[in-house]
């Protein structure tokens, strides 16, 4: 007999299912056990005498093969499908699992984060955590899907590199046979390499920042999605993220209704809101020449719910040395960069590069850091570069805040942190 998911049992079949025991509650005359597969849950009765002993063995997450009769439901079991349950006429134990370090089956979430994160392998059978990741995947399949149809190219760009994508300290080294080496901060350099060949560029590549945060915002490996486009301007390049994130929350709402009532998210198909850096700042009691606060990032949203707020034009000195400056003048103090916020805080950040070698080794100049550091780079706009932009998602961020979720670890499938390198 060919084995069906809990998706596709249909009433008045005889099925053969594998699953996990997500549940299992025994009366004096039956037994109800909920068997969970990748499809969904099902509520499995056992009325033989026989075969209840049988499943007096069983334990919560002991793999099972089971074959029965498929009926209509009459009681609907709490997550499992409400239209059928199956009459179990057969059971067999592929795997018995020992007592669980955490519950599976918790209707709500209690068990702290940091043990969930120590048996995280256990945390993947949850629904709720299941739901996230369900997400999570339309999420990274829908920016695909809609900068293939924009006729873009993706990329892949080397994780080991020879000095800082951005400047600053906050790189993991690693030894490279005799040389020293770093995990990459950004694809940020080489996208720019690659746009000015190819014009229309996108990538989803992991990134390492060495920062030594405690948040629930940062992690220090990160799924990054960019995007470089030559031919355009800080303006320009918005209107990418804006549509992109339009069609990702389009197309979650159309193939995870399930995922999003489970989490209890509602999901706005967001429009762009554009205010300079100076006006957003004052918007929220802000500094001017200063970074928002995580609570003006907030406050900033609240302002528009559901909708990414742009903040552009931002000061150069606060910009990493790549973003073009006003009027392509290295002594404007306005910059052609931006930052995107939406859910309460940053997902993006991006804008306009240099693609002038001598301004480019000015900027690098002025944050004191060394030409000689990024020659290949610099070099790569000597024969006939284009203007060009581009920008970056976190796609775990993002998944935090479609999803509503407390902490950036709940969106990583096994988050890398200070103290974290297990599991």
């Amino acid at each position: 007999m060919e084995r069906k998911y809990v998706s596709e049992v249909k009433p008045e079949e005889k099925v053969m299912m594998n699953g996990w025991i997500h549940e299992i509650r025994q009366l004096s005359k039956m037994t109800f056990i909920l068997v969970r597969d990748a499809s969904g849950i099902i509520q499995c009765i056992i009325k033989d005498e026989g075969l209840m002993k049988e499943a007096s063995e069983l334990t919560l997450e002991s793999v099972v093969e089971i074959k029965g009769n498929v009926k209509e439901a009459k009681v609907r079991a709490d997550l499992a499908r409400g239209d059928v349950e199956v009459e179990i006429t057969a059971i067999k134990i592929i795997s018995k699992a020992e007592k669980l370090p955490i519950l599976v089956n918790e209707k709500t979430i209690t068990t702290e984060l940091a043990t969930r994160l120590d048996y995280r392998y256990l945390d993947f059978r949850k629904p709720k955590t299941v739901a996230i990741f369900r997400i999570q995947n339309e999420i990274v399949n829908s920016f695909r899907h809609y900068f293939y149809q924009e006729g873009f190219i993706e990329i892949q760009s080397p994780c080991i590199i020879s000095s800082a994508s951005e400047g600053g300290t906050e790189l993991f080294e690693v030894k490279y046979f005799d040389k020293k080496a770093y995990l990459a901060q950004s694809p940020q350099l080489y996208k720019q390499m690659l746009a000015c060949s190819m014009e229309k560029t996108f990538t989803v590549t992991p990134v390492w920042r060495a920062e030594k945060h405690a948040t629930p915002r940062h992690i220090n490996e990160i799924r990054q999605m960019d995007i470089e486009v030559a031919f355009t301007d800080q303006m320009s390049i918005m209107k990418y993220l804006e549509s992109v994130m339009e069609h990702i929350a389009t197309r979650v709402n159309e193939n995870c209704k399930k995922e999003l009532e489970l989490l209890g998210a509602k999901l706005k198909i967001p429009k762009g809101v554009y205010l300079h850096y100076e006006e957003a700042i004052k918007a929220v009691g802000g500094i001017v020449g200063e970074d928002f606060t995580p609570e003006q990032e907030r406050k900033l949203c609240s302002m528009y719910p559901g909708d990414v707020v742009f903040t552009h034009s931002w000061p150069a000195s606060i910009k990493p040395f790549y973003i073009m400056p006003k009027d392509e003048k290295a002594k404007s103090k306005e910059s052609c960069g931006f930052d995107a916020l939406y859910g309460g805080f940053e997902i993006s950040s991006g804008g306009q590069r240099i693609h002038i070698p001598e301004l480019l080794i000015e900027m690098i100049k002025k944050k004191e850091l060394n030409p000689e550091s990024f020659k290949d780079y610099i070099d790569s706009f000597r024969y006939g570069s284009p203007p060009h932009s581009g920008w970056s998602i976190g796609l775990e961020r993002l998944t935090q805040a479609i999803c509503g979720l407390d902490n950036i670890k709940e969106a990583t499938m096994f988050p890398r942190d200070r103290e974290r390198l297990t599991p």
